[in-house]
């Protein structure tokens, strides 16, 4: 069923592969959708490219100057989109009273404040910015509860998962016993640990499945990625740290599985294309074309699964105990990644030292009551943390 009138749709991150996923997915459904409007961190260019196409009412860059860039060039274009400037102006245009929709997919904790906007503003929020909830947590779960919004998640295992039960929300603690996120294990699945040092960005950018950014694809390549989604995974669907678990599955072709209390267990299937979850999202309760491929069965691929080795992938099993400390540990867990993935991008430190950064910052921090009461308390948590983190990684570099 076609809404009454277009939904007005803010795309935060628009340049990103998410963003861009979203897009391809809106140009799809004319009839359905409007972008309302547009955010980058610094792709002046693309998104100007994205303005001239969508022609949003708003356009934001957080930054003074590259915002000033991108007036002179949609001016030239004839364009009458606002550009708006500052971070603020991030929350301010998702949780704008004309927005009805909100594709959350800035990545990092900088997702956090606008998420939250949405949230409060009653949006129908697609969640693609994982950090925000592992950042947020139970204060990112009370505004969507206050706010009245409508939570989606876009990660395609959430996603999975979530297609997997009743839109009867109520109904997910009587019908859930154990939930299971796959992995594709990344492109160093099969390799010795013993030999990642030497790895390159380039190297842990090469995902098997799926084109993702580069954080996210050096994550997938820790399983920090994995290690963020099953903290993800128990907000989204209020479950215990040990209702959730992990099999890496290198085809990505089951997205993830929900075991009942009956033992019934329940999978969603797809190509690795994020067009489907964000179609979903978008179109939930309702499925709409994606513009993916079409899953062939007879395709002779067969579908494999095996534990998640802990040896392997030690980053993974930081989630469980972030997840069983303080509250706040999970906003911690993630500033420590953050930096340490953006000093192995930059060439400061070694891939197999992620991890190492991550688990003494857990261990060596804990949060404050002040600052798990607030967006700003956990803002200056995130600010304490990856100080710490930086500090670790200039010994390592020494």
């Amino acid at each position: 069923m076609t809404p009454s009138r277009k939904q007005r749709v803010v795309v935060l991150g628009s340049t990103g592969s998410i963003g861009t996923n979203t897009l391809d997915v809106l140009g799809r459904h004319p009839e359905r959708f409007e972008v309302f409007a547009l955010s980058a961190m610094s792709r002046v260019d693309e998104l100007a490219a994205q303005c001239r196409q969508w022609q949003p009412r708003f356009a934001v860059l957080p930054d003074c100057a590259l915002a000033a860039q991108l007036r002179v060039l949609l001016r030239e274009a004839g364009l009458r989109t606002e550009v708006l400037d500052g971070e603020a102006a991030l929350a301010e245009i998702a949780g704008h009273p004309d927005a009805d929709v909100v594709m959350a997919a800035i990545v990092g904790a900088a997702g956090l404040a606008p998420a939250i906007a949405a949230a409060r503003g009653g949006k129908r929020l697609l969640l693609a910015n994982k950090e925000a909830i592992v950042l947020g947590g139970a204060l990112f779960m009370q505004a969507v509860e206050q706010g009245g919004a409508t939570l989606l998640p876009v990660d395609s295992e959430h996603s999975a998962i979530f297609q997997c039960l009743p839109e009867d929300r109520s109904a997910w603690a009587r019908r859930i016993d154990h939930i299971v996120l796959t992995a594709s294990g990344g492109p160093f699945r099969e390799r010795d640990p013993a030999t990642l040092s030497a790895v390159t960005p380039a190297q842990a950018c090469a995902h098997p499945n799926w084109v993702m950014g580069r954080k996210i694809s050096v994550d997938s390549a820790t399983m920090m990625n994995k290690a963020l989604e099953v903290i993800e995974a128990r907000w989204l669907f209020n479950l215990a740290p040990e209702q959730i678990r992990v099999l890496i599955h290198p085809q990505s072709i089951v997205h993830s599985m929900v075991v009942c209390r009956d033992q019934s267990v329940l999978a969603q299937l797809g190509t690795p294309d994020m067009r489907v979850p964000i179609a979903y999202a978008l179109s939930f309760p309702e499925r709409v074309e994606s513009g993916a491929s079409r899953l062939d069965l007879l395709s002779g691929r067969g579908l494999s699964f095996e534990e998640a080795d802990e040896r392997r992938f030690p980053g993974l099993f930081l989630s469980w105990q972030a997840l069983r400390a303080a509250e706040g540990a999970t906003a911690v867990l993630n500033a420590a990644n953050e930096e340490a993935v953006a000093a192995f991008l930059d060439g400061g430190l070694r891939f197999d030292l992620i991890h190492r950064v991550n688990r003494e910052t857990l261990e060596a921090l804990q949060a404050t009551r002040d600052e798990c009461a607030s967006v700003e308390g956990l803002m200056a948590l995130d600010a304490r943390a990856r100080r710490h983190a930086q500090a670790l990684i200039e010994e390592l570099r020494s």
